[in-house]
């Protein structure tokens, strides 16, 4: 087993009893690598209600599409998500690009399925489809709640 593997199964362990990545406290963002199996890619985009791969980490993205969509999900309130660092596994970072067949990271994962990238996430948010996405994962975005409160 290679040593991004086990890393990998070492993070799916540790998430199983409820460890929980990231700085700040209460958001509930998972991160670790992965080898650049397909099947264990799958596994990892079906894990979580929403997954994300990006460059850097939620609380610091290292490039301006990952930042985008970590503000994105933000705005609409979700904070645990399953949030993946390519630069720290360039396995994972190949991986993810032949998994989906996509070129570019960052890339969204809504319910196991390819989503795409920081412009896709962009036009759903811009046409509301991201609050029916949300929506159909029992996620309720807090735009919705804004939302409310602005016709009060």
């Amino acid at each position: 087993m290679s040593a991004s593997l086990s890393r990998a199964a070492a993070a799916l362990l540790r998430w199983g009893r409820g460890a929980v990545g990231g700085g700040l406290p209460g958001v509930g963002v998972r991160a670790a690598s992965s080898g650049g199996k397909a099947e264990q890619l799958d596994a990892l985009v079906k894990k979580d209600k929403v997954v994300v791969f990006l460059k850097g980490t939620p609380e610091q993205p290292q490039c301006g599409f990952s930042n985008a969509v970590v503000q994105i999900l933000r705005l609409h309130g979700v904070r645990d998500y399953a949030a993946y660092n390519v630069l720290d596994d360039p396995e994972l970072r190949q991986g993810i690009k032949d998994y989906s067949n996509w070129p570019t990271i960052p890339q969204v994962y809504l319910n196991g399925e390819f989503v795409g990238g920081c412009d896709i996430l962009l036009q759903m948010h811009q046409n509301g489809d991201l609050v029916e996405e949300l929506k159909k994962l029992g996620i309720r975005s807090a735009l919705i709640d804004e939302k409310n409160q602005d016709s009060k």
